[in-house]
């Protein structure tokens, strides 16, 4: 007896594998194959009412990946969209109207769309640029004339500050991001700007962590760190430890700032901070449609002040200002920082601008960026093994029911190809093989699969397609997520040969390249 099936039919999402036909087959290859399944797994053929009842399932999944397939409109949405896309909501969202050629145009730019998309949330890009256009002369014009001097009766228009700032993350594992920052600010000819690199990682679902690297103009290079942590709903503490470097030597700071909402509307703050300029600083506030309100008071070295600020959001006639502004958003950025190190070919230069860039890139590659990436990849992993066990479960049972239905086939195939030394799979193994490559505490997870393929054995040759092969009928996936390949041990015309392919690569077989040598 077979074992039995939960409630419910075999499932198959992969409809080319069930068939073994290649994505780009043609009608005629798929019928072909159709009607060779139907002849195996045609429910006629079976007494027992369990192996019976499971054939017809097996067949009428077969019957409709066909139906699918043989369809260029339906096939075209199941390439675009899978078995989702055959539903109602599918038919909505690609209109029956719509030509094959025309659904896959339309496919190709709903995934150009997911793609940005998809940059967009991973790597989260914020840029800013604002520009100062001084155009008072536009109202406030000299009456003098100038004709004298060349473009004197025109307006002067001028730019006169400009800031641009820009910020991209870089997800490394679900609690662990790097980002990376840089700004540039000029007024009226003097400027400076800065660079900044950045190591936060979220220990809590109530604070987070960061360390900083930095470089600018000003101030020279900055190691920080910075600490978040949330008290309550309405409180929150931060601290932030620093090290400027400079030609005058190392400036330690730190300042740490306990905030509080005291209402809807206002907030409460209480800042230390140490070093160069130690202070203590205390500050409220307001801040509402109409008003914004700041009370502050400060007792440090060298400054010490008491600070009051009131503005009523409303301005008369007198002293109003149009401002505008235009905003350019885009998915992608580029990013270059020229670094001057010296107007000389010195030895030293050469060093830290090719050897020291590389070292550090190597050094961060091996010890943080793999490292992580191996352990996100890993979580990933053993999460989507948890929730997909009992699928995993469900498909394993469903293959060993298929390999029941098989045996009568595979039985006349064997007798048939024996008589004339035909192919006959002797072993056949799939999933993962342990290699001279692969860690000491790894194993192999393979299943037998020599009667599902003996079974599509046809006058002495085996053709699988690029698919995957788990959609076959007696297969299933015993190592999800993981790369699996295809062994096989075959006879042809009294030889033994041996084949591994890799999965999601075609297999003919058989080859002479297979056959293993006497001596072997």
């Amino acid at each position: 007896m077979a074992p039995a099936l939960e409630d419910g039919e075999f499932d198959n999402d992969d409809y080319y594998s069930l068939l073994n036909v290649r994505r780009e087959a043609t009608q005629e290859e798929l019928k072909v194959s159709y009607r060779r399944l139907c002849m195996l797994y045609h429910p006629d053929k079976h007494r027992d009412p369990e192996l019976k009842r499971q054939a017809e399932q097996l067949f009428n999944l077969v019957h409709q990946a066909y139906e699918v397939l043989s369809d260029p409109q339906s096939r075209a949405i199941y390439d675009i969209y899978g078995k989702r896309g055959l539903d109602v909501e599918g038919w909505e969202v690609v209109e029956r109207k719509r030509s094959p050629v025309e659904i896959r145009e339309e496919f190709e730019r709903l995934q150009r769309e997911r793609e940005e998309r998809r940059l967009q949330q991973r790597t989260n890009p914020k840029g800013m640029i604002s520009v100062g256009v001084d155009a008072t002369d536009l109202f406030d014009h000299y009456e003098e004339d100038y004709e004298d001097v060349p473009g004197g009766g025109f307006p002067h228009v001028e730019i006169n500050k400009m800031h641009i700032s820009q910020s991209i993350e870089a997800p490394l594992t679900t609690s662990d991001t790097a980002v990376l920052s840089g700004s540039l600010s000029t007024h009226n000819g003097n400027g400076g700007g800065n660079i900044n690199v950045a190591l936060r990682r979220v220990t809590s679902a109530k604070g987070w962590g960061e360390v900083e690297f930095g470089a600018g103009d000003t101030h020279g290079p900055l190691l920080g760190m910075k600490i978040f942590r949330n008290l309550t709903a309405r409180c929150f503490v931060t601290a932030q430890c620093g090290l400027h470097f400079s030609s005058r030597g190392v400036r330690p700071g730190c300042t740490t700032m306990l905030a509080r909402h005291l209402d809807k509307n206002t907030m409460g703050y209480l800042q230390w901070r140490w070093g160069t300029q130690s202070s203590m600083n205390t500050s409220i506030v307001r801040d509402t449609k109409t008003s914004h309100f700041t009370l502050a008071m400060q007792l440090g070295i060298p400054h010490s002040f008491m600070m009051m600020s009131y503005q009523y959001k409303f301005q008369d006639d007198d002293q109003t200002k149009v401002k505008g502004s235009i905003k350019l958003n885009r998915a992608s950025q580029t990013y270059f920082f020229p670094i001057h190190l010296t107007d000389q070919l010195l030895p030293s230069a050469v060093f830290y601008a090719t050897v020291g860039p590389l070292v550090f890139y190597l050094a961060i590659q091996r010890l943080v960026i793999r490292p992580y990436v191996r352990a996100q990849k890993e979580h990933d992993l053993e999460k989507h093994r948890e929730s997909s066990a009992s699928d995993i479960a469900r498909k394993r049972q469903e293959a060993e029911s298929a390999v029941l239905l098989m045996q009568e086939s595979v039985r006349r195939i064997i007798e048939t190809e024996e008589s004339k030394m035909g192919l006959i799979i002797l072993n056949a193994w799939y999933g993962k093989f342990v290699t001279d490559n692969s860690q000491k505490h790894e194993r192999a997870k393979v299943i037998d699969v020599t009667v599902p393929l003996q079974c599509l054995v046809k006058d002495s040759k085996l053709i699988l397609t690029e698919a995957t092969k788990s959609g076959l009928p007696g297969f299933y996936d015993p190592c999800v997520g993981e790369e699996k390949s295809l062994k096989v041990l075959y006879q042809f015309q009294g030889a033994m040969h041996q084949v591994l392919s890799p999965e999601g690569e075609a297999l003919r077989i058989p080859k002479q390249s297979h056959r293993i040598d006497a001596d072997t």
